[in-house]
Parts: structure tokens; sequence; C-alpha cells
């Protein structure tokens, strides 16, 4: 049996509850901005990030030359059907 290339891995998995939390943020922005920090005011972990950027769910937007180290993001159209298919799997 053939194993799943990378690709097909990514769309097959969902995002987790953290991260489906951050990407629904990015929703109803502009542009679909992804925020850096959560509701309570605490940086969002750059593990969150970088797991849902590699998963094609959120793309880099641009570099912020006074904090180099945050990373810009924005949601994808991937991020928005993951979203999406995540709150469908909430309700069943």
């Amino acid at each position: 049996m053939p194993e799943k290339t990378d690709s097909a891995q990514k769309k097959a998995s969902l995002p987790s509850k953290i991260q489906a939390q951050w990407l629904l943020r990015g929703v109803d922005q502009p542009g679909g901005k992804l925020p850096l920090f959560d509701a309570n005011g605490r940086a969002v972990p750059a593990r969150t990030i970088r797991a849902c950027v590699d998963a094609g769910w959120a793309e880099p937007w641009f570099s912020n030359p006074i904090k180099p180290d945050w990373l810009v993001c924005k949601l994808t159209d991937a991020g928005r059907a993951a979203v999406t298919a995540n709150k469908k799997r909430e309700k069943s």
C-alpha cells in the first residue's frame, strides 16, 4: 500500500483546537490577517503559527522590520476550508 504524500497528509488532517481558534480569528479580518496575540494579550506560540504555515492554512504576509522575530501571517483559502471543516467536525 503506497504511503500518503506530504500534500495528501496535509489535506487529510484538520487543525487542532488551538490552531483552529487562531485561524478562526482571521476569518473576519481584512485580508485574513491573523493575530499575533490571543484574546488575553499573550503572544500566539510560534509553534502554533509555524504548524499552520507548514500545513498551508496560513502564509507569511510581510516582515516586520521593527520586530523581525514576529511572523505576521494571513489566512489562506485552505485555512478557511480547514476551519469550516473543523466546525462541522465539532458539531457532529
